[in-house]
């Protein structure tokens, strides 16, 4: 049974940590193999989910160190069903391996969570295709396709949906309706490029503001992941109302472009203590960013600096 689905505790007054850079870490930092960036299938063998429970204990230890409550992510960025097909898994496989997923961090919280630090379990939708190359969707078919998906972490322990570098509002607009119809609350996590835009040349308030138009004002709040400060802070400036409505930032530790990062062949970890500083300017400048996490290149060493440049320790009684 979904323990926060109704009341999410990061809406808030308060700051939750979540995870990095999950694939280019199991990658480049634990020597896996992952088929087409695909992280859920860890979950059917024993050694991939020691690989998986190593990397999120990781982040849960200085949650736990800080005194911080957690955003707990599932493993299924890829599961969804074009990508599932690539990798020759049926609707049926798929279903119980994004069910398998939730079991799997519901195990965690059991080990984790503890009063006054809430462990919230979030249900990750990816892209249906490229997060990096623009999709061709309307917002109806992308609701029909990502109903799926949703629909599997609405009947399982999930208490929201997040979905994950977004680059078109038609599919943001899609998932953010498909949550509401299964009940789910929702954040849309948009990406962009170096400009500030997304790769269809909208900006993020347009982003934004249309996905709330179409949906009632749906999403829970926003985010911004994979694209370096850098690149998305200037988009920020002017300091406009529906800046308010974005909730966490999931940076990359790389100031590379998409196109530079598809074409590199060795990790770009950036600087931790700069990434720090620049996530201690945007808390002070827009107070609303609470959820706090890395993308690619990034892992608990950047979340480190981070908390220590931007939160302080507080001791639990």
């Amino acid at each position: 049974m979904a323990k926060y689905r109704n009341q999410l505790p990061q809406l808030n007054e308060t700051t939750f940590l979540t995870d990095g850079g999950l694939e280019t870490t199991l990658i480049f930092h634990q020597g896996l193999e992952l088929p087409l960036f695909a992280s859920f299938p860890l979950l059917k063998e024993e050694e991939g989910r020691q690989a998986l429970r190593k990397y999120y204990e990781s982040y849960l230890e200085l949650a736990r160190a800080r005194n911080l409550g957690f955003v707990l992510d599932t493993a299924t960025w890829r599961a969804n069903p074009d990508w599932a097909r690539e990798l020759g898994y049926s609707l049926t496989e798929l279903r119980d391996l994004n069910l398998h997923a939730v079991e799997f961090i519901a195990a965690l919280r059991r080990q984790w969570e503890s009063p006054g630090q809430a462990i919230v379990l979030n249900g990750v939708v990816g892209p249906r295709g490229d997060g990096y190359k623009a999709g061709r969707m309307s917002a109806e078919e992308a609701q029909d396709y990502h109903a799926f998906q949703i629909g599997v972490f609405a009947a399982s322990d999930a208490d929201m949906v997040s979905a994950i570098t977004m680059n078109t509002i038609e599919e943001a607009i899609g998932i953010a309706r498909a949550s509401k119809a299964a009940n789910m609350p929702c954040v849309i996590s948009f990406t962009v490029e170096a400009d500030g835009r997304l790769v269809t040349g909208q900006s993020l308030r347009e982003a934004i503001e249309a996905t709330d138009a179409a949906t009632g004002t749906g999403p829970a709040y926003y985010m911004i992941n994979c694209a370096h400060p850098s690149h998305f802070e200037g988009a920020l400036a002017r300091g406009e109302d529906w800046v308010a409505r974005i909730g966490g930032v999931r940076a990359n530790a790389s100031t590379k472009s998409h196109a530079e990062l598809d074409e590199a062949t060795e990790l770009d970890i950036g600087d931790p203590i700069d990434l720090g500083h620049r996530y201690q300017g945007l808390r002070r400048r827009y107070p609303s960013m609470r959820v706090i996490g890395g993308c690619c290149g990034t892992d608990h060493r950047h979340l480190q600096a981070i908390c220590q440049i931007c939160l302080p320790l507080i001791v639990a009684e």
